[in-house]
């Protein structure tokens, strides 16, 4: 610290400063990893199968028309069955639903009878799989799709809405590891 520096300059040239690296993957998932967000599930059925992955690459993009964008991998299974299938969903997870989220998220796990452990019930819509613990659940047809490196930007246009339980509270991602958004009274 210099002469005319205060414990509160040395503070804040700590905060300001912080850790700088090179770009790479892992300075880059070090750094995304400190951004929280949801995690949500994404299904679709594709010539009468069920598919499935976690995500948290999601996001609201328009209110006119209503559209919401998923990120999906281009080397996984998920992304032949949802760019295909043209119809999908989105359960918004509420805090019980961890083990749902690490399940499918799991890499391998057998295509068949995936959801025989997970609670949900069919789409309107869509007939897509909605997670039972989940605060929202959206369904949608596909809009767009755009590259985007080593995946696909999958925008879908919204055609049902609901509203689950709010009450658990929502299951969050962050730093690599699951965390919880309070749980309401």
């Amino acid at each position: 610290m210099t002469a005319n520096a205060t414990p509160r300059d040395a503070d804040r040239g700590r905060r300001e400063g912080g850790e700088h690296a090179p770009a790479t993957i892992e300075s880059f998932r070090r750094a995304v990893g400190r951004f929280a967000t949801g995690v949500c599930v994404v299904t679709a059925v594709d010539e009468g199968m069920d598919h499935a992955m976690t995500a948290n690459a999601f996001t609201s993009v328009s209110l006119d028309p209503l559209l919401v964008l998923v990120c999906v991998e281009t080397e996984a299974r998920f992304h032949d069955a949802i760019t295909s299938a043209g119809a999908w969903a989105v359960s918004i997870l509420d805090a019980t639903a961890r083990p749902a989220a690490s399940w499918l998220a799991t890499r391998g796990r057998p295509l068949h009878g995936q959801l025989d452990r997970v609670p949900f019930h069919r789409g309107p819509r869509t007939g897509a799989a909605l997670l039972d613990q989940s605060v929202a659940w959206l369904e949608c047809r596909t809009h767009a799709l755009h590259p985007g490196g080593d995946h696909s930007i999958v925008v879908g246009e919204v055609v049902g809405v609901g509203l689950g339980d709010e009450s658990p509270g929502a299951l969050l991602y962050h730093r690599s590891s699951y965390r919880v958004l309070g749980a309401r009274p």
